[in-house]
């Protein structure tokens, strides 16, 4: 099944198929999708011979008409899902994100209806999605729950708020948890006098160097750590 297959599979299971009645003679999200994938071929910059940097911030221009569809059956749900498509997509041609993908959708009231256009932007963020399994240490990895994240900024904030730039759903995480900061002299994981506290290996911490292969635990959650200073991620057991 390919990408896009799956997105409609996506877009039916979040909204129960009520996408397909309703993009009958309007835009279609496989429409946006495919656009969005071809704006990620279209400005792929290869930075080196192994890293090709591509957008991750997308704006779906809409008419009038669309929007209010848009919106009627969940602008969120399916921005979800056009997030997810660009992120497999980025993944199979091991392109390179610098911050986390986003896709949003704005009124552009010249467009007719069934028309719409794509804007991108190459954003740098604290984190983005892993798209390989090459970490270093100028851009470790986080392994949460199996979710992997590439931290790309010099520091990256962990915690249960929506300022965080990781967002755990633990009652158990304080609102800004931990700070990750990558320095010449290695990757220092402070806490933020948080109420439960951070645990490196089992050990509570106020900051500590980070190695690869590290297991830090916050509340229920558990982190781990790669540099690929030794095996790499796919290969931990």
């Amino acid at each position: 099944m390919g990408v896009l297959d799956r997105f409609e599979k996506g877009v039916e299971r979040v909204v129960s198929g009520a996408f397909a009645k309703a993009f009958r003679s309007e835009v279609k999200p496989v429409e946006i999708a495919s656009a969005i994938r071809r704006e990620m071929d279209d400005r792929a910059a290869a930075v080196t011979r192994e890293r090709t940097v591509v957008p991750n911030e997308f704006v779906v221009e809409l008419g009038t008409a669309d929007l209010d569809q848009v919106e009627t059956w969940g602008a969120d749900a399916l921005a979800e899902e056009l997030v997810a498509t660009a992120t497999e997509h980025g993944a199979q041609q091991r392109y390179t994100f610098v911050g986390p993908v986003s896709v949003t959708f704005s009124e552009d009231t010249a467009l007719e209806q069934g028309r719409f256009r794509v804007r991108s932007a190459t954003v740098r963020g604290a984190v983005a999605p892993v798209t390989t399994s090459a970490p270093s240490q100028r851009h470790p990895i986080v392994d949460i729950d199996g979710q992997r994240y590439l931290l790309t900024g010099p520091v990256t904030v962990i915690g249960r708020g929506s300022e965080s730039d990781i967002i755990l759903d633990d009652p158990g995480v304080s609102r800004k948890h931990l700070e990750i900061r990558v320095t010449p002299d290695g990757v220092i994981a402070t806490d933020l006098g948080s109420t439960n506290g951070t645990f490196v290996e089992g050990h509570q911490i106020t900051a500590a160097t980070l190695v690869d292969g590290n297991t830090v635990t916050l509340g229920r959650t558990r982190i781990l750590f790669w540099t690929g200073a030794a095996d790499d991620p796919d290969d931990a057991g």
